[in-house]
């Protein structure tokens, strides 16, 4: 886990690596049940057969996509990324959300390469 703050805004990073979608869907799902007053819970995730993002709520290309580049740019597979958002009341723009969301996954990402 890693924790990016950006304008109040607390953005809450985890990685971890999975084999399946269904792995992918059920880590997602914990991480949400960890942060239900959270307003946004960012997700992506490459395996075998699937790649998915999701913005959850963002406005469209913000958050999702930049996790999901965060990946791809490392060549990594087999992996699931998901940012917690906690709106600090200062609206980020679509430039400070790609920058944060893209930081924030990048950040947990290199924790994660680093543990392994």
């Amino acid at each position: 886990m890693q924790e990016l703050i950006v304008k109040k805004s607390r953005f809450i990073a985890y990685a971890a690596t999975v084999c399946s979608e269904e792995a992918a869907k059920t880590y997602i799902a914990e991480i949400t049940r960890q942060h239900k007053k959270a307003r946004h819970v960012v997700y992506a995730y490459v395996t075998p057969t699937a790649t998915r993002h999701s913005d959850a709520g963002e406005p469209h290309g913000t958050a999702g996509l930049p996790l999901l580049n965060s990946i791809q740019r490392r060549n990594m597979e087999n992996i699931v990324v998901v940012v917690v958002r906690y709106f600090g009341g200062i609206l980020l723009g679509k430039g400070g959300l790609i920058r944060a969301y893209g930081k924030a996954a990048g950040m947990a990402l290199e924790s994660m390469v680093k543990e392994l």
